[in-house]
């Protein structure tokens, strides 16, 4: 049985591989059938990666496009089977803009894995 301490374990090493940008310690939280919802897209969801290579690919997008990325001031709460992060992301884009936004990713676990990540964070204008 899976404890929502044992999920909230989880988040903390979730938020640790993701500051380490270590993408298989990422991966290693993640069921195979997961899926990932980007806030940003064509669709009221955003952007949607299923199967866990699409999800990687997903993540890395992240890694990609802000190298230095990091969560601070981060929040971690469970309810039975979800867990929310709340965090502040700030790194610097490839065009040297620098980011700094509040946001937090919505978690789906099953067997004490993630099968659902949807992302939000605020516009920053």
């Amino acid at each position: 049985m899976v404890t929502e301490a044992k999920i909230l374990a989880a988040l903390h090493g979730l938020t640790a591989a993701f500051n380490a940008h270590d993408i298989d310690g990422v991966m290693s939280f993640f069921a195979p059938d997961c899926s990932l919802d980007m806030p940003r897209g064509t669709e009221p969801y955003g952007t949607r990666f299923q199967g866990i290579e699409q999800v990687k690919k997903g993540i890395m997008g992240r890694f990609e496009s802000t190298p230095d990325v990091h969560y601070s001031d981060v929040e971690h709460f469970v309810s039975g089977n979800c867990g929310m992060s709340k965090w502040l992301l700030a790194g610097t884009k490839l065009n040297g803009e620098k980011v700094r936004v509040q946001g937090c990713d919505f978690y789906t676990f099953r067997s004490g894995r993630v099968v659902r990540k949807d992302s939000y964070w605020k516009i920053v204008e």
